[in-house]
């Protein structure tokens, strides 16, 4: 009997290390089918376009509500379906050239992300825009089936409060704060 007790205080340790490395995952994000949309409204018309994710790996940890990671945002990607209109944005409010990434750092997140199926959480970081971080929190729907994991959610970016050029000219007037709709979609693996 003492040697069943002293098997199961020695194994104790191990049972609960082995559960918590379970619950620290990896998400690794396919920029191919992941998208930024973006909707600018302006004086009698709203602007809609699109910007490619060019990498991004998180790695979070369901039994504590620690993150880490980046997911990187090419700032020269970005469409509207007018040359003139991109040309503008990316010369003159994004400066793309100097600025050619636009970041999001997680570290935290409030809510509880199931092993399977969906959630819904609150993911903060640091958004880093024209070459400045800022604290962000976006609310995230995310959803597991098996090795599959997207990750949905929608911000608003006061681009022109955190310096940015302001596009407005003469009698053609845009919002100064940017939606922006994040769709991530990629595997999640225990992490290594």
């Amino acid at each position: 009997m003492k040697n069943i007790a002293r098997t199961l205080i020695m194994a104790f340790p191990f049972l609960f290390g082995a559960g918590a490395f379970a619950q620290q995952q990896t998400f690794t994000v396919s920029p191919a089918n992941s998208s930024v949309g973006f909707a600018l409204t302006g004086t009698g018309h709203e602007v809609h376009g699109t910007f490619h994710v060019t990498s991004g790996t998180i790695q979070f940890d369901r039994s504590a509500p620690k993150m880490s990671g980046n997911v990187v945002v090419s700032a020269m990607s970005g469409e509207s379906g007018d040359n003139g209109r991109d040309k503008t944005m990316h010369q003159k409010v994004l400066e793309a050239e100097r600025f050619a990434d636009v970041t999001f750092q997680p570290q935290n997140y409030t809510g509880s992300i199931a092993a399977t199926g969906d959630s819904t959480i609150q993911v903060s970081g640091t958004f880093t825009l024209h070459g400045t971080p800022h604290d962000l929190t976006v609310p995230m729907q995310i959803h597991i089936d098996g090795q599959n994991l997207t990750a949905k959610g929608s911000f608003v970016v006061p681009y022109v409060k955190w310096g940015l050029k302001d596009p407005s000219v003469f009698i053609l007037k845009v919002a100064k704060e940017v939606h922006i709709d994040l769709n991530l979609v990629g595997t999640v693996s225990p992490a290594s």
